[in-house]
């Protein structure tokens, strides 16, 4: 386990090697060394478009100076609401260059939160994607006296006009900034970025990343990968608002000097994976589950191969355990390769994540069984713990993976616990602070820099940290058991039919669970038990179905305290959607929302 004077010293030669870097400049050292690399790729239809690094330092430096002709310059603030497009990744570039912050607001945003959102940053200019996005912002826009300008990119019918600017204007009649001398006016301290939280408790607080949090945390990556991830193939396929997806397709990929192929619309991951065989890819749980989810259908066409397949991975998992320790015989690497060529290629070639060096799961627990599925069948699968105010991640630990934890200290980064079990960090990833709000921000952040996550952790004696729960969500039963509905609800998804379980219990004599149907795989799986309808609403409302359910719930319940099991369950039939009711856009529950919406269904637990 590494002391603190370990932390310390890896701290201070990542500070050493960071020092006086932005975004800007490391971007620009990448594009000298990789000028004729690919750095994104789009879909035209069945064709792809690829743009090199030296055509996208042309294309940021001409949309810099259309931006700075709108009047953006040090210190503004633009809004960016588009999907996953390679014009995402210039005008990003182009706005840092201007040594302005680019903002990034999910494309679910309704009006009134695109007037919280915009006029809480100050923004000046917002550029927007296409039309319906421009239309939400012309539905508040007299509510953001500071925003100057909303340009549209995409205006196919012309509907441009006196409050809206043509994307045009951002490239045409402008000699293209020199972006060296513009590098140069960019200091570390700068702010990067403001990444809104999902408010799953509230307004969305505006998290202040600079310049050096940014640089700090990718050389972190870049020294605990070991390797040289110049031109990993990743396809960028998450919302740009949210950490995860900003540092890995956005700031890693293009200082790291990945390809990037961005996938507009994230239900299609899937089909990309298989096209692109990224190397490295992150996703949120649900992302694995349905392609865990895909891979079960798939084979229970054949219930023999499937029963093959299930006893390969069973097989196949204490092996991978060994040979992650180091402790693998041969006949363990001989068994391994031999069900590997028989049962698992395929699979991974089939699904397209034969070429992946580094699937990481992260922003919510995982199960572990499903993470020990994946690294069964040969994906290098681990997990990653973090927060927007740590930059991404605060623990990874991609080669020396411990199932059920979220591994260790990411590096330079110390992470301890406080007396209460809160999971407390230092480092040069932590943020500077929520924008325009100093009590949240003393409340989340010391004067010597520790950040408090509202996370309670357990580090075993190897450093490795395992996260029981958020701290403000922990179900406390009528007999004073403290319960995490993380867990549970991890553990309840681990059954097929379960696409999403929210789990009560506070101040009740036991604790329940709202479930939801998956809807690609629950037919089926009823169906293998002999329960067939026309919907998942008539599953939903079929005894039988529940009873065949709450059989299972009962069987996974097993590994919890008796006080900690789920004992009664309400099966739902509508499906949960992210930055639905129950979901914000990364697909964490909405509790606050959930207990209100489903008060009555709750009662009649209880009742």
């Amino acid at each position: 386990m590494d002391t603190v004077t370990d932390h310390e010293t890896i701290a201070r030669r990542i500070d050493d090697e960071v020092a006086g870097q932005t975004i800007a400049s490391r971007w620009l050292d990448t594009v000298a060394a990789h000028p004729d690399r690919v750095a994104l790729r789009a879909k035209d239809g069945d064709a792809w478009v690829e743009t090199t690094y030296a055509e996208l330092a042309d294309r940021v430096a001409r949309t810099a100076a259309g931006l700075q002709s709108l009047g953006v310059g040090t210190g503004d603030r633009v809004v960016l609401m588009m999907r996953n497009i390679p014009e995402f990744h210039v005008v990003d570039l182009a706005v840092t260059l201007c040594g302005a912050t680019a903002i990034s607001i999910y494309n679910s945003s309704a009006p009134e939160q695109i007037a919280y959102l915009v006029g809480h940053s100050g923004a000046k200019v917002a550029v927007v994607e296409d039309m319906g996005f421009a239309e939400r912002f012309a539905a508040v826009r007299e509510q953001l006296p500071d925003l100057e300008h909303l340009v549209l990119l995409s205006d196919p019918e012309g509907l441009a006009g006196d409050d809206i600017v043509p994307a045009a204007t951002l490239t045409e009649d402008h000699d293209p900034i020199d972006l060296h001398t513009a590098a140069a006016r960019i200091t570390p301290d700068m702010l990067a970025t403001v990444i809104y939280t999902s408010g799953t408790t509230g307004p969305p607080k505006g998290v202040m990343l600079t310049h050096r949090n940014i640089v700090w945390t990718v050389q972190g990556y870049l020294d605990l990968v070991g390797i040289d991830p110049a031109g990993f193939r990743v396809v960028s396929y998450l919302p740009m608002a949210h950490i995860a997806e900003r540092m890995v397709g956005h700031y890693m990929a293009l200082i790291g000097g990945f390809e990037v192929s961005t996938c507009p619309d994230p239900s299609l991951i899937a089909t990309y994976a298989r096209e692109v065989h990224p190397e490295t890819m992150f996703g949120v749980p649900r992302v694995w589950e349905k392609i865990h989810a895909g891979v079960q259908a798939a084979l229970a066409a054949n219930p023999e191969a499937k029963q093959k397949f299930d006893e390969a991975v069973a097989a196949a998992g204490p092996i991978v355990e060994r040979r992650t320790a180091g402790t693998a015989t041969d006949e363990d690497e001989a068994t391994w390769q031999f069900l590997d060529e028989v049962a698992f290629r395929n699979v991974r070639e089939l699904i397209g994540l034969d070429a992946v060096q580094f699937a990481v799961s992260g922003a919510a627990p995982i199960p572990p069984e499903l993470l020990g599925w994946f690294r069964a069948i040969g994906v290098p699968m681990s997990e990653v713990y973090g927060l927007s105010e740590t930059t991404g991640p605060m623990t990874w630990d991609p080669y020396e993976v411990r199932v059920g934890t979220v591994g260790r200290a990411f590096p330079g980064v110390e992470v301890f616990l406080a007396d209460d079990g809160e999971v407390l960090c230092r480092g040069g990833n932590v943020f500077a602070g929520y924008l325009d709000d100093p009590d949240k921000t003393a409340a989340a952040l010391d004067d010597d820099g520790t950040f408090h996550s509202g996370d309670i952790g357990v580090i075993d004696d190897d450093g490795y940290l395992r996260i029981i729960d958020r701290k403000k969500e922990l179900i406390i039963t009528a007999g004073g058991k403290n319960v995490s509905p993380a867990n549970l609800e991890a553990a309840l998804k681990t059954i097929p039919a379960i696409g999403q379980a929210c789990t009560v219990g506070d101040q009740r004599p036991f604790v329940s669970a709202l479930v939801v149907l998956d809807p690609d795989v629950a037919p089926g799986w009823f169906a293998e038990r002999g329960i067939e309808a026309a919907s998942i609403a008539e599953l939903a409302d079929d005894p039988r179905a529940h009873d065949e359910l709450q059989r299972a719930v009962d069987e996974v319940m097993t590994r919890f305290s008796n006080a900690e099991r789920v004992k009664k369950l309400t099966v739902l039939g509508n499906d949960w959607l992210p930055d639905g009711d129950e979901l914000t856009p990364t697909s964490k529950l909405k509790r606050r929302s959930i207990l209100a919406k489903y008060a009555d269904r709750i009662e009649a637990l209880y009742d």
